[in-house]
């Protein structure tokens, strides 16, 4: 039993033999983009910040992670892990993200994480966030890139035998929480805002290292027909779940996402797509 997961014993057959013929998120990895149409999305996201500072509104990045967490409320193997071979349900949902003082070459880059909770709706997700950020940017550090930069500065051959211990710990499921509890390798999700420097998406990999098994990259908004769209794309560890349950998820984060009103909603909410005969 780990700290942040709970042991799935009944995996079928298929996906019970993939750790061990794939050790390797790395070499687990599939790619998979999808367009959003985010008309709706933006009208909505004008709506609720009427009369707000700029540092209180909520942005399309909010809502995205909002979204993104509803859908794996409602679908929980996106919520599943490997770990020394071995399969896991992690104990909650999390992101992970990078956030810059400033949008420059020279900037110091801040881990992030968000831990949410199943009655949070996107009000809540916002307003966490953005504490959560100011904070980090305010005391220009958190505990994660304390350690980080004490680590970093030891001689490579030391360096090489810490890292070695810490994978070992990782791998048998005892790695101490000061190490992980910081670090978007151990979250669900981990997010980057390409659009926020006019980028597209791309496809980021996974890391060996950690827990995470999902990664989405969001691009710049761009215009078609009087309609505003966003490509968001994906990096998934195929162990965790199969190519149907990947595509209607991700179905739904899109039915979400355009359907903004949803947002208001716990994200713990049960949402049916599919008619039942």
């Amino acid at each position: 039993m780990r700290k942040d997961g709970i042991r799935v014993k009944n995996v079928d057959t298929v996906h019970g033999i993939m750790p061990f013929l794939m050790k390797n998120r790395c070499e687990a990895e599939v790619y998979y983009v999808e367009t959003i149409d985010i008309t709706k999305l933006l009208k909505y996201l004008d709506n609720i910040n009427e009369g707000k500072e700029k540092h209180e509104k909520v942005t399309m990045f909010h809502a995205i992670i909002t979204a993104v967490a509803k859908t794996i409320y409602n679908r929980p193997l996106l919520n599943r892990f490997i770990s020394g071979q071995r399969y896991y349900d992690r104990k909650e949902v999390s992101f992970g993200f990078v956030a810059k003082n400033k949008l420059e070459d020279d900037a110091e880059e801040r881990l992030i994480i968000l831990n949410s909770e199943n009655d949070m709706t996107l009000k809540d997700i916002s307003e966490k966030i953005l504490k959560i950020v100011s904070k980090t940017r305010k005391e220009n550090s958190n505990d994660m890139n304390d350690i980080l930069g004490v680590v970093t500065k030891l001689p490579r051959w030391l360096l090489n035998i810490v890292m070695g211990l810490v994978r070992w710990l990782d791998y048998h499921g005892i790695l101490p929480s000061f190490l992980s509890d910081g670090d978007i390798n151990f979250t669900t999700v981990m997010l980057s805002n390409l659009g926020s420097v006019k980028a597209n998406c791309c496809y980021h990999h996974l890391n060996n290292y950690g827990t995470n098994s999902i990664i989405a990259t969001v691009g710049v908004i761009r215009e078609e027909n009087n309609k505003k769209f966003v490509d968001i794309g994906f990096t998934l560890d195929e162990r965790i779940a199969d190519g149907i349950y990947f595509a209607k998820s991700i179905k739904l984060m899109r039915h979400i996402l355009e359907n903004p009103e949803l947002l208001e909603d716990k994200i713990g909410t049960k949402i049916e797509l599919e008619k039942k005969d």
